[in-house]
């Protein structure tokens, strides 16, 4: 029994970052056509005064957009352009996070109702959660915000390398100094001897 946990937990190390790029493939790849059907399908969202110019959340709330903008058409730039980074992995986590926001709204609007399966609305329920555990875990070790922070650790490390031969440099200059200054004091000290010297001699003499 061992051996196979021990397999299992093998198999799991070596897929576990090529899963979850699936994962947020998948996912992300979908969203996007929803995205690419109401800005480029055949009946495109305007962006204003058409589609979704009020909000009704039930019957209970009603939220009309500002200038006549279409909710429509906002939608489908989240789903276009949010899906496109976290299919990327780049700005991952604000990104998943809009676009979870974005499928609550949907949910509201368009499938209200305590249980999504009761109105059509497990497939908002399903990106929904899909997306919370993106924003929660990240985009994976295959992504492009992997990729920046690798590359701005190593350009830190390189910094902080640089400093340090800096720093060692400094310190071997001022060793010198220390030397060259040392050396000074014993020419001085010489200097001082032959001095008292003169002095002796020029006592001696009659």
């Amino acid at each position: 029994m061992s051996r196979l946990n021990n397999l299992v937990e093998k198999v799991r190390e070596n897929l576990r970052d090529y899963a979850w790029l699936l994962f947020r493939v998948f996912v992300s790849a979908m969203f996007i056509t929803h995205g690419y059907a109401k800005l480029l399908g055949e009946n495109p969202q305007p962006f204003t005064g058409g589609g979704m110019t009020t909000v009704n959340i039930g019957e209970l709330i009603s939220i009309p957009m500002p200038f006549d903008i279409n909710a429509l058409f906002l939608a489908g730039s989240i789903e276009l352009v949010g899906g496109a980074l976290i299919l990327i992995g780049l700005w991952t986590h604000l990104a998943a996070l809009i676009a979870a926001l974005d499928m609550v709204m949907a949910y509201l609007i368009a499938h209200l109702a305590w249980f999504p399966t009761l109105n059509n609305g497990e497939l908002a329920a399903m990106y929904f959660f899909s997306f919370l555990i993106i924003f929660c875990m990240g985009p994976g070790e295959i992504s492009l915000d992997a990729w920046l922070e690798a590359r701005k650790s190593t350009d830190g490390e390189e910094e902080s390398a640089g400093g340090e031969e800096e720093s060692t440099d400094g310190g071997e200059e001022s060793a010198d100094g220390g030397e060259e200054s040392a050396g000074g004091g014993e020419e001085s000290a010489g200097g001082g001897e032959e001095s008292a010297g003169g002095e002796e001699e020029k006592g001696n003499t009659p």
